[in-house]
């Protein structure tokens, strides 16, 4: 989702400071992860600000037309799928919760995208070219770290504290993870990894932030690296060379990578936080190294 401008921010704080929808929001975003909490509360505002109504005031039609206003955006499938989810989310609760008498976004059907995770697997000589025409050393070493340890850029970068990293006695790093769902895990990175960011350090404490950066921030250092490199790039509407490439795009690369080069899919799966093999295993039918084809006569 895009961020929120500065002139919306001004609308939506007049439409819902200090009201009751916003009190519900908050309600029903209590206990969510950090990430979670931002997105679907953006999510909230900008519905809020295109229907300009109080929730309570709002039908079916209303939020037809914002889905279709998504359409008209041309946002992608997965994108307006989570964005609706998100809103249905906040009907269920607020029936629930007896401040809507009808649960008035369960009747919207959410659209299903197709599985386009192939597109989104940089090659190694992309994440290399990448990392290293990056000229600012800390937005090197957070590119290192995505890829080396395959986290998500919430419990990686947003949330990191230097009390998460820990020696490995020399020989490699060692850093843990807060997950979704509040599931923490640990991964090993390479000592030269470890070496890195630990240089980042000075004389920040042990419940500092390592990086302490938002999603949009890293999202941007991630955009100018690609476009640097020339990675999957395309002239936007503006006229302006953009990238397709996110941080969560590291993520994929190092799962891809990883089994590329052998390592068994459930150190992958443990390495990742995913919750099954079969998530996983969707990365070996991604970039498939086998198929039944080459035994048909053709």
């Amino acid at each position: 989702m895009e961020l929120i401008t500065s002139v919306e921010e001004k609308a939506v704080a007049n439409l819902v400071e200090n009201s009751l929808d916003e009190q519900l929001i908050s309600l029903w975003l209590h206990g969510r992860s950090p990430c979670t909490i931002d997105y679907y509360r953006r999510s909230a505002h900008r519905f809020l600000l295109f229907v300009g109504k109080p929730l309570k005031e709002v039908k079916l039609l209303d939020v037809q037309e914002y889905d279709t206003h998504l359409v008209d955006r041309q946002l992608a499938n997965s994108t307006r799928a989570t964005i609706l989810r998100a809103l249905k989310s906040l009907f269920t609760f607020a029936q629930k919760l007896g401040y809507l008498q009808y649960n008035t976004g369960a009747p919207l059907r959410t659209p299903k995208a197709h599985d386009a995770l192939n597109e989104r697997i940089l090659s190694e000589a992309e994440v290399i070219m990448m990392i290293h025409l990056e000229t600012n050393i800390r937005n090197k070493v957070i590119m290192r770290l995505l890829y080396a340890c395959g986290g998500r850029v919430s419990e990686t970068l947003c949330s990191l504290k230097w009390k998460d990293l820990v020696d490995r006695d020399n020989q490699q790093g060692q850093i843990t993870l807060f997950g979704k769902g509040s599931k923490t895990r640990t991964v090993l990175i390479p000592t030269s990894v470890y070496a890195e960011v630990l240089a980042l350090r000075g004389q920040a404490g042990l419940n500092d932030l390592i990086f302490g950066l938002s999603r949009s921030q890293i999202h941007r250092i991630i955009k100018a690296a690609a476009i640097r490199a020339n990675v999957r790039t395309f002239q936007n509407a503006k006229g302006k060379i953009d990238s397709k490439v996110s941080a969560h795009w590291f993520r994929h690369a190092h799962a891809t990578h990883a089994l590329e080069r052998g390592a068994p899919i459930s150190l992958v799966q443990a390495t990742l936080g995913h919750s099954s093999i079969a998530m996983t295993g969707r990365y070996l039918h991604a970039r498939p190294t086998e198929s039944s084809a080459k035994y048909l006569a053709l």
